[in-house]
């Protein structure tokens, strides 16, 4: 028999080759390779002009308006210090938009210019004020100037000269310029162990204390009310050396002469 002719064999379909689908004719009945380009919608636009007309409005609103500008500056924390004394420092630019203040600037200045402040917070007061949060140094000694007095914070900073002691504070007398301890460890280390006997003493302690004498590195005494003297020695076993006096003044009311400076074996004398 004959097999089919031409033109049979061209009727027939292709079929698809096996593992996989037909191929589909590309959309659009481009030639392949070119890319449609789609526009934005509406909406589209409709978001994009939404959020530029609110981002401006924002800016005008922080940086143009005058709804939003310094207009006045408050304090607090202040004891020794004065407020007008604080605001003229900080220098706050009343009339600028609040949002631009510098904070960070103004902190740095007023613990630069006004050494009493331990710390400051500057803080904006929406929708038109500064507030400066200012910490006052606390003095724990005080060292003769003269007729005047230097006071000394928690962590032997000099931070300022006054003309009349403050009250309850005592004064510090250094009587080691003979002594090796001295030479050895300088004048700011023996401070600064004044300093840390002073923060270990027992409350009631604390405030009768008068005086604290440095002698030398491991000789620190006290002066109390009523003629009362303390040998602490150095400033090491301080919490120990606390809690042997506190005993001591206890077991010896009438006393007027204690050492702590071996806390183990703690000494009164005289009456």
């Amino acid at each position: 028999m004959a097999g089919p002719t031409t033109a049979e064999r061209g009727a027939r379909k292709p079929r698809p080759r096996s593992g996989g689908p037909a191929r589909r004719p590309r959309r659009g009945g481009g030639p392949p390779g070119r890319l449609r380009l789609r526009l934005p919608g509406r909406r589209a636009l409709l978001t994009a002009v939404v959020s530029i007309l609110l981002l401006g409005g924002g800016v005008w609103l922080f940086y143009g308006s005058e709804w939003l500008r310094v207009d006045h500056v408050e304090t607090s924390g202040t004891e020794v210090l004065t407020a007008d004394e604080v605001k003229e420092v900080a220098a706050v630019p009343i009339g600028s938009p609040l949002i631009s203040v510098d904070t960070d600037a103004i902190e740095a200045r007023l613990v630069q210019k006004l050494p009493r402040i331990d710390s400051v917070e500057v803080v904006r007061s929406w929708p038109r004020g500064i507030g400066l949060n200012v910490i006052e140094r606390k003095p724990v000694l005080l060292i003769a100037k003269g007729a005047k007095f230097v006071e000394v914070d928690d962590e032997g900073v000099r931070f300022a000269t006054v003309d009349k002691a403050p009250e309850g504070v005592p004064l510090l007398k250094m009587s080691a310029a003979r002594s090796p301890s001295l030479r050895r460890f300088g004048a700011e280390r023996l401070l600064e162990e004044a300093v840390r006997v002073r923060g270990e003493l027992p409350a009631k302690v604390a405030a009768d204390t008068r005086v604290v004498t440095v002698r030398s590195y491991d000789y620190i005494s006290l002066g109390l009310t009523r003629g009362r003297t303390v040998v602490w020695g150095s400033g090491e076993e301080g919490e120990a050396k606390a809690r042997a006096l506190t005993a001591l003044m206890k077991a010896a009311p009438k006393a007027r002469h204690f050492d702590v400076s071996a806390p183990t074996a703690p000494a009164a004398a005289g009456s």
